[in-house]
């Protein structure tokens, strides 16, 4: 299923993409799409029946906005230097374990929506990512079997990121990773039995209309099985959190001088394969 959530930023309600691409509207079966549902097998069935049986109504999408497909995110983890083409362009040494970092879910914002430029930026960065959403509370995963039963499903995400706070101005990433707008999703989130092998999707990312990243999940460092299990080691995972699997090769910070960083009225395109499209302009914040 391509579950998504549609209307004014606060007041979204839940709805599906069916077969046809035809918006469905799923408020008279479910309240949301969050991790409550996600974690209800019984929910996440009668959205199925509904589906199936061509009881859900049309939405006319003329001109709706499309907010993130996931509402009452509980946490958002992030990879870094997942990509082996990635950790070359920035001459970083191939990490042993996956880097950790946070980002609130409070920089969610919907697929097209505008992402403001921090006041005093010069480094804004792009990062096209394969984002897992977790359907199932999970720890200590023993196994990669274990670990991809808890994952819902995946979708787009956008790793903004300003380089200068993230690594020029003391302390962790978090500076430049958690700036308002800074993690635009959507606009689907894809179940997992839609998605055949999540190390097998082409990525892409444009600045105003040019190609800037152009890779696949199969050159993760870290696959989606072992970031899970792994993760769960160090903390508990639940229905609604997102994880950020990391970006392929190809970010402004990577170019040689001068680097094309990020600024107001830019426009960036993303997109993976099976899992949708996103667009955003840049303002300023």
């Amino acid at each position: 299923m391509k579950l998504l959530r549609v209307g004014p930023a606060g007041a979204e309600r839940p709805a599906l993409l069916d077969a046809e691409g035809t918006l469905r509207d799923l408020s008279g079966v479910v309240p949301d799409i969050d991790g409550a549902l996600l974690g209800d097998g019984a929910a996440l069935a009668r959205v199925r029946q509904a589906a199936e049986g061509g009881e859900l109504p049309a939405l006319d999408a003329t001109g709706i906005r499309i907010g993130a497909p996931l509402g009452r995110i509980g946490k958002v983890v992030c990879i870094g230097l997942n990509y082996h083409g990635h950790a070359k362009e920035t001459g970083a040494q191939i990490p042993a374990e996956p880097i950790l970092f946070m980002k609130a879910p409070d920089t969610v914002v919907g697929p097209n929506d505008t992402v403001l430029v921090p006041r005093g930026s010069e480094k804004t960065d792009w990062e096209v990512e394969l984002a897992i959403v977790i359907g199932r509370t999970v720890r200590y995963a023993q196994s990669d079997e274990e670990a991809l039963a808890a994952v819902a499903g995946y979708a787009v995400s956008n790793d903004v990121s300003e380089r200068e706070y993230q690594l020029e101005r003391g302390g962790t990433w978090d500076k430049g990773k958690n700036c308002e707008t800074f993690n635009p999703l959507g606009p689907w989130l894809v179940t997992a039995d839609e998605i055949a092998d999540p190390q097998a999707l082409d990525l892409k990312l444009w600045v105003n209309g040019e190609l800037k990243q152009q890779g696949n999940t199969g050159d993760q460092i870290f696959g989606v099985a072992e970031v899970v299990r792994y993760l769960s080691r160090f903390m508990t995972l639940y229905p609604g959190d997102v994880i950020n699997t990391g970006t392929p090769a190809g970010v402004a910070m990577g170019h040689p001088d001068p680097k094309p960083y990020l600024r107001a009225g830019d426009v960036m395109e993303l997109e993976i394969e099976g899992l949708g499209r996103q667009r955003q302009q840049l303002k300023p914040a």
